[in-house]
């Protein structure tokens, strides 16, 4: 049992952040550090803390903002010579917080690394077993899926017959946002950057069209062809001249939810935003938003999204890095675009 491995000593592997950066990360930004004996002991009384065995990692582009040296944002940098954080699954061995025991299966934030002391437990929560993949917990089930259905139905407020943009469609929010919009009615179009990821928009997620941006000279001249009735939702995952573009392209009315801006997120200048005139003559909201801003609404998305993934009425994309040392690099490529779907590192089989 979980107990039986108290009190070994065990070889931990850990991603270190080396220093704040500027520009684009890359993979010798982090380090792959090893330490030789870790000796799992119990954790310690009065703690309220938890020993942790680390099964997934979640790669999302918000932790890029988490490598500069700034305090002014809703999550603090992290701190160079310290392991990475971010959201993963993991397997409870030891625990003095009465709300988790040996042997849960949790999700919430953790260290990038095989074995994690974890003292922070507020938004930790438990995964109930069913047979649901694991790793979605990270993903369809976790802050992605989440941050895609209170940003669809809280800021976006759809009606029926919309017509709906998406960015980084096939990306682990917008893949969710474009499937539900079809569940609920609407017309969806997304962008996407290679053909590849276009295709499967269109063959396996069901939107009704999709484009490859970087193969559009003007943007504004791709929505006006894709969506000619002009747009009334879109979901902004990159900023820039996508928004720019979109701006131009609103209906009176139009809703606009800023989810992310990754295409900014590496620049130290970020580009300005034009077209702003668009929002006062059409009267349009543009409203950014955090998925913890909706936590009360987490049980009955989990109902929800769960039935609908169980029905068969959506699908999720998930692209699966094996082993701790591969972090780096899946980090790295979601700037590159070289993930489809939601990007997940493998840390161990349960």
């Amino acid at each position: 049992m979980e107990n039986q491995v108290l009190g070994k000593t065990v070889e931990n592997k850990q991603i270190i952040f080396k220093s704040y950066i500027e520009g684009i990360p890359k993979e010798t930004d982090m380090e792959l550090k090893i330490v030789k004996e870790l000796n799992l002991e119990k954790v310690s009384k009065g703690s309220n803390g938890l020993l942790v065995k680390n099964l997934y990692l979640s790669c999302d582009p918000f932790m890029r903002g988490r490598m500069r040296d700034f305090t002014g944002s809703y999550l603090p940098p992290f701190v160079p010579g310290e392991v990475i954080e971010g959201f993963g699954v993991s397997k409870v061995l030891d625990s003095d917080n009465p709300d988790f025991k040996p042997g849960d299966i949790i999700s919430g934030f953790t260290g990038w690394e095989e074995y994690s002391l974890v003292y922070n437990t507020d938004q930790m929560r438990k995964v109930q077993a069913d047979d649901m993949p694991l790793s979605y917990h990270v993903g369809l089930l976790g802050m992605p899926g989440f941050t895609a259905y209170a940003g669809f139905y809280e800021v976006c407020k759809p009606k029926r017959g919309d017509y709906v943009l998406v960015s980084a469609a096939s990306g682990a929010v917008g893949q969710l946002v474009g499937q539900l919009a079809k569940l609920y009615g609407c017309y969806v179009v997304g962008s996407a950057g290679t053909k590849q990821k276009v295709d499967i928009l269109k063959d396996r997620l069901g939107f009704d069209g999709a484009f490859n941006y970087k193969e559009e000279a003007d943007l504004d001249k791709a929505l006006r062809r894709h969506v000619p009735e002009g747009i009334d939702i879109y979901f902004d995952n990159v900023g820039g001249s996508m928004l720019d573009a979109a701006l131009l392209n609103m209906k009176i009315h139009g809703r606009i939810a800023l989810c992310g801006m990754v295409s900014q997120q590496s620049l130290s200048n970020p580009q300005g935003i034009h077209n702003l005139l668009q929002l006062i003559t059409k009267r349009v909201k543009m409203q950014g938003f955090l998925q913890s801003d909706y936590l009360h609404l987490f049980p009955r998305f989990l109902e929800d999204i769960t039935s609908l993934y169980k029905q068969g009425k959506i699908t999720y994309l998930e692209d699966m890095n094996e082993g701790l040392e591969s972090a780096p690099a899946a980090l790295v490529g979601l700037f590159s675009g070289q993930n489809t779907g939601k990007k997940v590192i493998r840390v161990a089989h349960h």
